[in-house]
């Protein structure tokens, strides 16, 4: 993807929604689960991202939300090298146990990579579907 193509992705008001993503993660990384990040005290929901038994474990033992990154199919420790982390304060396992939500307080202010207009930080979650017109509007931007 290019640069502009990737802008245009995390910045435009286009829905270009990735169906084939889950099919590339099993692909990739067959032993993960997805998991909904969200925080403990706003309730907001911040991203959703995979664990595996291994990084499952490490969050269990450091108290710091760490996934499974399906794009460089390695542990990843949200903060590591950003110092952004996430504090696990609870965990949550779905009925059939294929899913978690790890609810979290972030410690610091980098939870996306993207950064709105004054450089600052957001959720994930930071545009609306219009239902009607099908347009995304950037609530953050």
């Amino acid at each position: 993807m290019t640069k502009e193509e990737t802008i245009q992705l995390e910045e435009g008001n286009q829905l270009k929604l990735d169906f084939s993503k889950l099919a590339k993660v099993a692909a990739r990384c067959p032993d993960v689960i997805p998991v909904a990040v969200q925080n403990a005290d706003t309730k907001e929901v911040i991203l959703i991202a995979y664990t595996n038994e291994e990084a499952l474990k490490e969050s269990l033992k450091t108290r710091i939300a760490t996934f499974w990154s399906t794009s460089r199919n390695e542990l990843w420790i949200k903060g590591k090298t950003s110092g952004h982390y996430f504090e696990l304060v609870e965990v949550r396992v779905n009925c059939e146990q294929n899913s978690l939500v790890y609810f979290v307080r972030p410690k610091g202010e980098g939870i996306c990579h993207t950064k709105n207009k004054q450089g600052k930080s957001r959720n994930c979650y930071y545009r609306k579907l219009d239902l009607d017109g099908g347009d995304l509007t950037n609530t953050n931007p």
